[in-house]
């Protein structure tokens, strides 16, 4: 049987175009490799699915043209996924900064677009390998099948022992396809042995402000056995190029704070006017590093200013990144200007789209990835549909 399109890859991207166009009367195999549909959907958000978020729009996503996800984001929002998951009766809640969690289980969102696809008589093929893939005479053919499209939704390589590859890379080349270089994004920190002493407190969490560059995200850090992690500092790494300095502010009105401190305590020490602010462990490790050599009452304004600078601007020099292993998603990726932002079509490659985490956009922290996920799927599900017309 001749398909109107392979979608290569399960997940939400893919899941998602198949049932848009499928329902729009299109006939559609999904193929994927993993045993199971929506694998990474399964894990996120501690297994209840950070499914979009409230803020959405394009100042969320990081991508050579800032501008390319303007189009799939504004015609299918946040509200309309959030409408898709009202409808399927699916209880859910809001977290901190708009993020949008389900009350149960990941599972629930999985579940919702298979049926969705089932709605639209789309056909899904699961412990299914891609094999070899060609365009001959207006028609590709991938595992097995001939199409007169094909949608590269495969994801990037983030957390491989998910079996999450770069193929959809190889297949962007295959094709003529630029990609915009790989890189993990939303990932720890590592640090050297410069910085022993906050990887020996590991475990110890501050709300803070952490920067990179131009980039700066008010949310936990954590410190860990390897470095930096938690959520300001996930955000950051997404900006982050070998050799940057990171800075955290861990005290944030510090200088105040402070003069506060020497006002009602005049003879302690430093120490005790962080213990006021920061958890023990972390004031133990600072003290080392940011040293006031008197007491609170004897340090002049300009002494406890420049303590201030430091507790606000406390920079590492990371060794590197937990790599894809830890990363949740991908940055980079399929090139952009090869593609409509319209229909998410190959513009010079009639009949290949791309969608999901395999293009170079990529989101917050928050519900940011997966409404791209249901955005471009969206968009490429409504132009394979149109191309039956």
């Amino acid at each position: 049987m001749e398909y109107d399109a392979i979608i290569l890859g399960a997940g939400g991207a893919g899941l998602m175009c198949a049932a848009v166009a499928g329902q729009a009367g299109a006939r559609v195999l999904v193929v994927d490799h993993a045993p199971k549909a929506g694998k990474k959907i399964l894990i996120s958000g501690g297994g209840r699915c950070n499914f979009t978020n409230t803020g959405t729009e394009a100042a969320n996503f990081l991508s050579e043209n800032p501008h390319f996800a303007k189009s799939a984001l504004s015609r299918y929002t946040q509200w309309d996924f959030l409408g898709l998951v009202q409808a399927h009766g699916i209880a859910w809640h809001e977290k901190t900064l708009g993020q949008l969690f389900c009350d149960e289980s990941a599972r629930q969102i999985v579940a919702m677009l298979l049926a969705e696809c089932e709605k639209g008589g789309v056909e899904v093929r699961l412990s299914t390998e891609i094999g070899g893939v060609r365009h001959a005479d207006g028609l590709y053919h991938a595992a097995g099948e001939t199409a007169r499209a094909l949608v590269i939704a495969t994801g990037g390589p983030s957390i491989p022992k998910m079996g999450a590859t770069g193929v959809a890379y190889d297949l962007a080349r295959q094709f003529g396809l630029r990609v915009v270089t790989p890189r993990p994004a939303l990932v720890p920190f590592t640090l050297g042995e410069d910085d022993a002493a906050f990887k020996a407190i590991s475990g110890v969490a501050v709300p803070a402000v952490a920067r990179v560059g131009d980039a700066a995200f008010a949310e936990a850090a954590l410190f860990t056995h390897r470095g930096l992690s938690g959520p300001s500092m996930l955000q950051v790494s997404s900006y982050w190029s070998s050799g940057q300095a990171v800075e955290i502010n861990v005290l944030q009105g510090a200088a105040e704070k402070l003069r506060a401190a020497r006002a009602r305590m005049p003879r302690a020490r430093l120490k005790a006017a962080l213990a006021e602010h920061l958890p023990k462990r972390l004031v133990e490790v600072l003290a080392e590093r940011i040293t006031l050599p008197t007491e609170l009452g004897n340090a002049s304004d300009a002494a406890l200013d420049g303590v201030a600078r430091q507790l606000e601007a406390l920079t590492f020099h990371p060794t590197g990144t937990e790599g894809y292993a830890k990363a949740e998603v991908t940055a980079g990726g399929i090139d952009t200007a090869a593609l409509s932002s319209k229909t998410m079509e190959a513009r010079a490659v009639p009949g290949l789209y791309a969608i999901g985490e395999a293009v170079d956009v990529t989101g917050w922290l928050g519900g940011y990835n997966f409404q791209w996920a249901w955005s471009s799927g969206w968009a490429a599900g409504q132009a394979i549909a149109a191309r039956r017309g």
